[in-house]
């Protein structure tokens, strides 16, 4: 079958094969047949060795298809089902799990350094145990979650990772309240997505914050008051709250100096929720002063912050209802053959989120 693998850690392009072989199949264990798949900034982080994955490997964690066979033990889903793919399932046993805490259980993580693919020369890593650049992927029971006959696999797929990510950000982490003040600092499919999940939450105003000009004139479409570039964000500021700061400051880059700039931003008593996945080396630093002193909340949030199949299911309600709008965040739809096309216009930009479709 086709898959798009990238063979050691630090090159910026994928190659296209067709002499992979999707391998791992068993008790708890499904087939599934990926029909959309989409481009999320970790792709490329872990492409670049920012966000640690086994080599060589294939990309992609946020897709959505069909089940082709399900194994020994496995309930609740039939050959045929529609689902999205969960890159970090539950196994519901763990202290974390058993806290209510479901999206820091490490047992997904731990499915990342297990082949789940093949070629002739050897084994070959799926993403986040997961990897949806191909056609098809074994993955653990728990990474398959049944969707809705009205959902449209590209639809689905955006919210098995970046939609729930962003919107949980804003309800569950930040827990927005209404006629409040916000900014988001980085306006990809994850800051758009907060972006929306801040709007849902009734704030009254919201800065986007990016240095792309067409990402600035998106951000307006889904629900920001303003948008500025970052030499911007001061005046912003001042304009809004007089200086004083934001009441809620995303930070959706995953850089120590977007962090930073978002904790200046935000006012003293404020929260700063920590969104964008960055690298192990990059420090964020804060003087034990100004911590005291500011008493500014910093909220790290991983996957939303909350139940990811509590948050696929508001999402999709939310998406019905049509309080999200999540058909205009797929700006690129191409073909898996495509693909380092699609990641060049992720990294200039050019792209909200693009759909491959398989």
């Amino acid at each position: 079958m086709r898959a798009a693998v990238l063979h050691e850690i630090g090159q910026d392009k994928l190659e296209v094969l067709d002499d992979v072989e999707a391998v791992g199949f068993g008790p708890g264990k499904v087939k599934l047949r990926v029909r959309a798949t989409g481009l999320c900034h970790s792709d490329v982080s872990a492409m670049s060795g920012v966000l640690p994955q086994p080599a060589p490997f294939i990309p992609g964690h946020e897709g959505a298809g069909e089940v082709v066979d399900i194994g020994d033990g496995v309930t609740g889903l039939s050959a045929g089902d529609r689902v999205l793919v969960c890159w970090l399932p539950a196994c519901g046993t763990c202290p974390a799990c058993k806290r209510g805490q479901t999206q820091l259980c490490l047992a997904g993580f731990m499915n990342a350094g297990t082949p789940n693919f093949k070629r002739p020369g050897g084994d070959v890593f799926g993403f986040a145990g997961t990897g949806t650049f191909t056609e098809e992927v074994v993955v653990d029971a728990g990474c398959a979650v049944p969707i809705p006959d009205d959902v449209p696999f590209e639809i689905a797929a955006l919210i098995g990772c970046g939609v729930t990510t962003g919107l949980g950000a804003a309800i569950n982490t930040a827990r927005v309240e209404a006629g409040s003040s916000v900014a988001v600092i980085g306006c990809g499919g994850v800051g758009i997505s907060t972006i929306q999940g801040a709007r849902v939450q009734g704030a009254a105003q919201i800065v986007a914050v990016d240095p792309v000009e067409s990402r600035r004139e998106a951000a307006l479409r889904f629900g920001a008051t303003e948008a500025v570039a970052p030499d911007g964000l001061a005046d912003a500021k001042q304009r809004i709250t007089a200086g004083e700061g934001f009441d809620y400051v995303f930070e959706v880059v995953g850089k120590s100096v977007t962090a930073r700039t978002a904790y200046e931003s935000t006012r003293r008593g404020g929260t700063l929720c920590v969104v964008g996945a960055g690298a192990m080396d990059d420090n964020f630093q804060v003087n034990m002063f100004e911590l005291f002193f500011d008493e500014k909340r910093i909220l790290p949030s991983m996957y939303g912050g909350g139940d990811v199949l509590r948050s696929y299911e508001r999402a999709i309600g939310l998406w019905r209802a049509g309080r999200i709008d999540l058909e205009s965040m797929i700006t690129h739809r191409v073909q898996l053959a495509e693909i380092n096309d699609a990641l060049d216009q992720m990294r200039t930009g050019e792209a909200l989120r693009t759909c491959i479709e398989l």
